[in-house]
């Protein structure tokens, strides 16, 4: 440690760190706009001039490492005067425009300007203009004459998000922050570059002039779609969600949040939003009051209990549904005799099952992804799965941690990826089983599974499991919703006991850990949510907070097993097309920022919210719609006045769930084509394809298409964009085909979750391709 005295006080800071380091430990403010925490030193607004004694001259506290007994002065008139310097140069070129400016009132540079800017300025000539640019529909840029070169967002994109979409070019005068020729901005994190600019060159498009900063309420909350759970300050006006910003929590999302966690609100207020109860009677939709259609769902529940008995009744409960909305539709659906719960909606194995007070977890901390020495990453696409946990391994790999994956496609994960392992889907299972051989060979002891053959690849991995103290392996939302996910579990698992790594599920959304604890998961006799939308359909279900096409593992078996019900009650916050087409009741339920309630993060972390808003129209909370149905059942155990109390009700004590057992592997079939089936970025939910701006980026007008692998592509002599059809079972569809030489031969990349591919049925199953 070295010792230094800031403004008189002494403080020991650890050698190498900087003076804005020890200021900071201190508590003592020193004016930046180029310093941020998470970001390397740039040094290059100068704003942070300090009086060193001995210095020949102020200098910046960003960048002068601390000597040992360093007297620093930050108040002096030397200090202030360097300071005040600064700012007038600061000044010179910025349009003081600060009427206009839709920063005024959260903007450094105006707030700076108050103790450190003249009350006129010495410059009379012309301010120079720098020309707006078009990148997207979620940044403006429209007044980079503001800009004040701080470089922020170059270095994000650099440093976290992995993807250096900005730059600065020219000298002098004319250096100015752009994209290269003339490209958007594209990047899962890119808002945060938002945030990070201290004047307002950088805006938010969709917030852009709909409120001033004092106008706006701000509120606490917890980001309904990863399993994350991301921190959110959410900011209203007249009852209205206008904007979503971070919540710093460093163990859970830091300062950072993804592109769907901050624009996701303007599904809030889509043209779409459920607002009143409705029934379908002669195929035709009528708006009616809530006790005829809470009347209405328990007589017909009632109905087909006493004429068909209570298998026939079943729950489907989104993993974005809160923790309370979980609990209490399984409540309902046990009381009523039925043990079909489920959340697991996109899952095939049914084997994946966690017992009574047990959870897939992530198997450690969030915040410990940012200390690996080692990750082995199986079946996820991590940028678009989980842009938080991809962000803190993209810091880990950056310090020398390897990383190493498993997947039918080698994405790019703007990360140093060591090694990556392409394999068709049906070949993971497989290719674990070669890792473990090769741990056990290395140790000299007995692999679970015999094998052929051990890879170049397999003993690879193995080798860089076997080195450092802090190891992961890690299963990917692919990984879960894959046939064989209990096998490709248990195999992890096995590895990582015999390397001393732990191992985890990455979590496909914000409850997939709640939804566990809170017992929405098929008991004794009950059936899963994979059988009851294709082996063995019920005659009445009800779905919570789910879209009963667009997320399910096989959205053409469920097609077929909903028009065979006699029932289908949809809560729901949407009216969605495949709700109108298959619900004969659909109940208004407020979304996160209408209701109380809690998710369980990946690792396990409960975290509670309030609702930041009236719920809209006669929209309720969805746990007092389940409460209040239960009570319209007559069932005991329905008299929770709050969601707290619904919470109290629960064992929320995290247990890692063992694994299944080991089974010979199956024979793999490679004869025909395998679809690799993955939600798109923007297709996660019903919230997030309710977002305009989000659904007006290049990613998500880019994800209804099929990815052919380049052999393939070449087979069926296409040019890029070109239309195929792709089948499979009785459906099919008409797509733009895309080459990706990096998929593994044999597997054609279609994205789930949308509507364009909602005629096709489960993934991981055969399809066939065929140019249009």
């Amino acid at each position: 440690m070295v010792e230094i005295e800031i403004d008189g006080q002494k403080v020991a800071v650890p050698e190498g760190s900087m003076v804005m380091h020890a200021a900071e430990k201190v508590g003592t403010y020193v004016p930046h706009f180029c310093y941020h925490k998470k970001l390397s030193i740039a040094a290059n607004c100068r704003m942070c001039l300090v009086d060193v004694e001995k210095a020949p001259k102020p200098m910046p506290a960003c960048a002068t490492p601390v000597t040992p007994g360093m007297i620093v002065r930050t108040k002096s008139e030397k200090a202030v005067k360097a300071q005040q310097g600064v700012m007038e140069f600061l000044l010179i070129n910025h349009p003081l425009d600060c009427p206009i400016c839709d920063q005024g009132g959260e903007c450094q540079l105006q707030d700076l300007a108050v103790g450190y800017g003249g009350s006129k300025s010495r410059y009379t000539e012309e301010k120079r203009v720098v020309f707006h640019k078009n990148v997207g529909p979620l940044i403006s840029m429209e007044e980079m004459s503001r800009c004040i070169h701080c470089t922020r967002c170059v270095r994000f994109g650099q440093e976290i998000a992995g993807v250096m979409e900005l730059g600065m070019p020219n000298r002098g005068e004319h250096s100015e922050i752009t994209t290269f020729v003339g490209r958007t901005v594209d990047s899962e994190l890119s808002g945060n570059m938002i945030d990070l600019c201290p004047v307002g060159a950088l805006t938010s498009k969709p917030f852009r002039y709909s409120a001033r900063t004092w106008e706006l309420s701000r509120r606490k909350s917890v980001s309904p779609h990863d399993s994350t759970g991301a921190n959110l300050i959410v900011q209203i006006k007249n009852n209205r969600v206008l904007r979503v910003v971070p919540q710093e929590n460093e163990a859970v999302n830091e300062c950072w949040i993804a592109d769907r966690d901050r624009f996701s609100y303007e599904g809030l207020n889509a043209d779409n939003r459920l607002t009143r109860p409705m029934l379908k009677q002669g195929g035709a939709w009528q708006m009616v009051d809530w006790a005829t259609a809470l009347d209405y769902v328990a007589k017909g529940l009632s109905a087909i209990r006493t004429e068909h008995g209570a298998g026939q009744l079943a729950a489907l409960v989104s993993p974005h549904a809160t923790l309370e909305e979980a609990a209490l539709a399984a409540q309902l659906m046990r009381a009523l005799g039925s043990e079909n719960i489920d959340a697991a909606l996109r899952q095939q194995d049914d084997a994946l099952r966690a017992a009574q007070g047990e959870a897939f977890t992530l198997g450690r901390s969030i915040s410990s992804l940012s200390q690996l020495d080692a990750a082995f990453v199986i079946g996820a696409n991590l940028r678009k799965d989980h842009p938080l946990f991809a962000q803190r391994l993209r810091q880990t790999a950056r310090h020398g941690a390897a990383i190493a994956g498993l997947h039918a496609v080698a994405d790019d994960e703007a990360m140093p990826v060591r090694l990556q392992a392409l394999r068709r889907p049906e070949q993971w299972v497989g290719f674990l089983a070669e890792v473990a051989a090769a741990v056990a060979e290395g140790q000299g002891g007995q692999a679970p599974q015999a094998v052929d053959a051990v890879s170049a690849e397999a003993r690879s991995i193995a080798t860089l499991l076997s080195q450092g103290d802090h190891k992961a392996l890690l299963l990917g939302n692919a990984a879960a919703e894959h046939p064989q996910a209990s096998q490709l579990h248990a195999l992890a698992s096995w590895i990582a006991q015999a390397c001393g790594a732990t191992v985890g599920f990455l979590g496909e959304a914000a409850n997939t850990v709640g939804a566990q604890l809170a017992g929405a998961r098929p008991g004794p006799g009950g059936r899963s949510a994979r059988a009851l939308l294709s082996e063995a359909p019920a005659k009445g279900v009800l779905l919570v907070g789910a879209d009963p096409l667009l997320d399910v593992a096989n959205a053409q078996a469920a097609a077929a097993a909903l028009k065979g019900a006699d029932m289908v009650v949809g809560l729901a916050s949407h009216r969605t097309d495949a709700l109108l087409d298959l619900a004969h009741v659909l109940l208004p339920m407020a979304p996160f920022t209408e209701t109380s309630g809690s998710f369980v993060n990946a690792d396990g972390t409960l975290q509670s919210f309030v609702g930041v808003v009236p719920p809209q129209g006669e929209a309720r909370p969805g746990w007092k719609v389940l409460r209040v149905l239960g009570n319209q059942l007559g069932l005991p155990g329905f008299d929770f006045e709050s969601s707290e109390q619904v919470r109290a009700t629960l064992n929320l004590e995290v247990k890692p769930a063992a694994a299944a057992a080991l089974q010979a592997p199956a024979q793999a079939d490679m004869s025909s084509l395998v679809r690799l089936n993955e939600l798109p970025l923007y297709a996660s939910d019903m919230l997030v394809r309710q977002a305009a701006s989000l659904q007006s980026t290049r990613e998500a007008r880019e994800s209804a298409t099929v990815q052919l692998p380049a052999a393939l592509f070449a087979q069926l002599g296409l040019k890029d964009g070109e239309m195929v059809r792709v089948s499979q079972g009785q459906g099919s569809a008409l797509l733009p085909a895309r080459c990706n030489a990096q998929l593994a031969e044999g597997v054609v990349r279609i994205g789930g979750g949308l509507a364009e591919t909602m005629t096709l049925g489960a993934g991981f199953a055969a399809v066939a391709v065929e140019k249009a």
